[in-house]
């Protein structure tokens, strides 16, 4: 552009601006008056409102925008898409709506944008009801404390770091450790356990080609019709990177405040907190720490406060979260996952080490927490969780005397291979999550001592005969434990003879 046509461009902008001031005020009309990076400069509109849909008229029709900046003079609108048919000089409207997305039972089964546009090639959607982007979170008072368990099916999980329905567990760890194959398998056991909990995955600048392996995943063990999927692609506008979690809550909070029970998993924090710096440098806002700007906290903190347990006169329903965020080189004391730290409720930490020495799930006995689940924790497994957690302590505290096992003492010596045993035991492949009495089956088998001459090799193996023993002899036993109550004397007796017999046949 030469210099006589920046004069003209400029002359036209005024003569537009002095047009729309005599014509129909400034209050519900403006003026692009420079665009780019996904962001237009609106002057005008000063009845607009933080997150307002604001419509800009161009040559190829209307295309939607949002309010995130509001100055004295001038407005920062995030452009949703076609931000390339846009030019300065282009009126804009508002439209008296705050940003919302279709919401209701039309969602099940379906992979979304996050302005609930389809993407997997099925028929538009038509709900009946739309929920807002940005809502308030539900105050003290519409709360009850967490006491429903939320049923992982990974025991490691359940008997040492149990999540309650209502309750927000940061899954934490490096790339490639298994943050995502923990939340698939807790997808897959709300439907195996027939829990009715709706699951809602947001994918934040996820691969289209591994969202795509995840829903034919979800398709396959019969998980898709009880799930939500709000995708979006490394290739698309920050501004959808920045909506996803925030579109995929509304869709959840629709089955919460009916008196349903929802899970929300954000994959992952860590790309959506990148895309909200973008956005905020693009709109000149200063940077902080790291370059995010100092709102990034309020932006997770809004997100989260949303996930809760209802009181009983708002109909007792729950929205439970699992936020992921990626570390780099183990290094929880970053900036974003200590932010994410401090709003949850606990976290699971997998680490690096344990996945490729092949402990699978990697999670981390020190630095992993529920600072709330084990009070909605079942009795069966919370009745074996104790001590579990306790000799895995005991186990990695003295495993680097492993080594001059000759020189330790008889105790010592009992612990480590208890340590040993429970480590084997605690493996889990993925997509196989475990029922509420295999869990306590399993573990009670190690705890108990019954396992304790049986090869650390043959663990598995063992544990494996023992529930296959109990399925074929005596599902009675079975359908009671799976309760969750506390097992009975007369339970417990029939598990040690079993667990005793098959030990005895696995023994060196």
């Amino acid at each position: 552009m030469n210099k006589i046509e920046v004069t003209e461009l400029a002359k036209d902008l005024r003569d537009a601006i002095a047009g729309l001031e005599t014509s129909e005020g400034l209050q519900d009309a403006g003026i692009v008056i420079r665009v780019g990076d996904g962001v237009a400069w609106v002057h005008g509109l000063t009845k607009a409102g933080y997150s307002e849909v604001l419509e800009i008229e161009t040559d190829e029709g209307v295309v939607e925008a949002f309010a995130l900046n509001l100055m004295e003079d001038e407005i920062g609108a995030v452009i949703l898409g076609g931000e390339e048919f846009v030019k300065a000089g282009a009126k804009v409207r508002r439209r008296g709506e705050v940003l919302d997305v279709p919401v209701g039972e039309e969602m099940l089964g379906r992979v979304v944008d996050p302005l609930g546009r389809p993407l997997d090639g099925g028929p538009a959607i038509k709900t009946k009801t739309r929920g807002l982007v940005e809502r308030p979170a539900i105050g003290v008072m519409g709360r009850k404390s967490v006491h429903e368990p939320l049923m992982t099916g990974i025991m490691a999980i359940d008997a040492m770091f149990p999540i309650g329905r209502g309750q927000r567990e940061l899954i934490i760890g490096d790339r490639q450790t298994g943050k995502t194959a923990i939340v698939i398998d807790t997808m897959i056991n709300q439907a195996k356990q027939k829990t009715g909990v709706v699951n809602v995955y947001v994918a934040i600048g996820q691969k289209l080609s591994k969202i795509a392996r995840l829903v034919d995943r979800l398709k396959e063990e019969g998980v898709m019709d009880q799930t939500i999927v709000v995708a979006t692609s490394p290739s698309d506008a920050a501004s959808l990177l920045y909506l996803a979690p925030y579109a995929g809550t509304a869709m959840g909070e629709y089955f919460r405040d009916k008196g349903g029970h929802a899970l929300m998993i954000y994959d992952d924090l860590t790309k959506h907190a990148v895309a909200y710096r973008q956005m905020s440098l693009l709109l000149r806002r200063p940077p902080g720490r790291e370059a995010y700007p100092g709102d990034v906290f309020y932006l997770h903190s809004r997100l989260l406060e949303r996930s809760a347990k209802l009181s009983d006169e708002l109909g007792a329903g729950s929205l439970t979260a699992l936020p992921i965020i990626e570390t780099q080189a183990g290094d929880i004391s970053a900036y974003i996952p200590t932010n994410v730290i401090s709003i949850t409720d606990g976290q699971i930490f997998l680490e690096t080490d344990l996945f490729y020495q092949g402990i699978r799930p990697a999670i981390s006995a020190g630095l992993s927490v529920s600072r709330v689940g084990g009070a909605a924790q079942t009795k069966a497994v919370k009745s074996v969780g104790g001590s579990l957690k306790l000799g895995l302590s005991q186990f990695r505290e003295l495993a680097s005397f492993a080594q001059f096992g000759s020189d330790l003492d008889e105790a010592t010596k009992a612990q480590i291979d208890r340590g040993q045993r429970l480590t084997e035991l605690l493996k889990q492949p993925q997509y196989q999550p475990m029922s509420i009495w295999e869990q306590f089956v399993s573990i009670h088998a190690v705890t108990s001592g019954a396992f304790d001459e049986v090869p650390v090799v043959k663990i598995k193996e063992a544990q494996g005969a023992v529930i296959t023993r109990l399925w074929a002899e005596h599902k009675d036993v079975i359908h009671e434990l799976n309760k969750g109550d506390k097992p009975t004397e007369e339970h417990l007796k029939v598990i040690d003879d079993i667990t005793a017999k098959i030990a005895k046949g696995f023994e060196e």
